[in-house]
């Protein structure tokens, strides 16, 4: 994002098969960041659960439903951006 964006430098893009699930995803990625230190900046759509953003600052995460995801379709959006893939653990 760094070449496209002046307000972060990284998204993280994910899915979730349930709102149960993006929730989820979610709370694992403050829970391991919060571990690390780090606090985000800005967190909504935890209630309804289909696009949940997680802002740090320079890395802004978001986590949908796979519906939403491909509504949405922020790798369309943003295709200018250099795309890194992340193996899951």
């Amino acid at each position: 994002m760094q070449k496209v964006s002046s307000f972060c430098d990284y998204f993280v893009i994910c899915s979730g098969s349930s709102a149960r699930q993006t929730k989820a995803i979610s709370d694992a990625i403050k829970d391991t960041l919060r571990k690390e230190g780090m606090s985000p900046v800005h967190a909504e759509g935890e209630q309804e659960a289909s696009w949940i953003l997680v802002d740090y600052g320079d890395i802004v995460a978001h986590i949908f439903l796979k519906d939403t995801r491909a509504f949405y379709n922020l790798e369309w959006l943003w295709s200018d951006a250099t795309k890194l893939k992340l193996k899951a653990t």
